[in-house]
């Protein structure tokens, strides 16, 4: 299961190597000081959380999300399993506006 890691000045989105191959995707590192919110959604399924489609990734509705969400504006990476709930990090300047990461 994907995991925030605090490493010095940076946060690290560790991924399994099943979430690398569902997500396309490695492990993410950004600067702490990017950070701007750290909030949680009981259901991203049924909510506002959830923006864009995937590409590339891995999803099944209600079971998995996995990879990155892409609008026309933004892109945010997701590593939703189920229907429990998740946090979302917000960040500045960084390759992902936000990640979306189940508890």
């Amino acid at each position: 299961m994907a995991k925030v890691t605090n490493d010095g000045e940076f946060l690290t989105l560790k991924l399994s190597t099943w979430e690398k191959v569902g997500a396309v995707h490695g492990d993410i590192r950004v600067l702490k000081s990017n950070l701007v919110a750290i909030e949680s959604a009981e259901n991203p399924w049924r909510s506002t959380v959830l923006r864009g489609i995937r590409a590339p990734g891995t999803g099944i509705p209600f079971v998995i999300l996995l990879g990155t969400m892409r609008t026309k504006k933004s892109k945010d990476f997701t590593a939703i399993y189920r229907r429990g709930a998740v946090d979302i990090y917000t960040f500045k300047d960084a390759e992902f506006e936000r990640w979306i990461i189940s508890k």
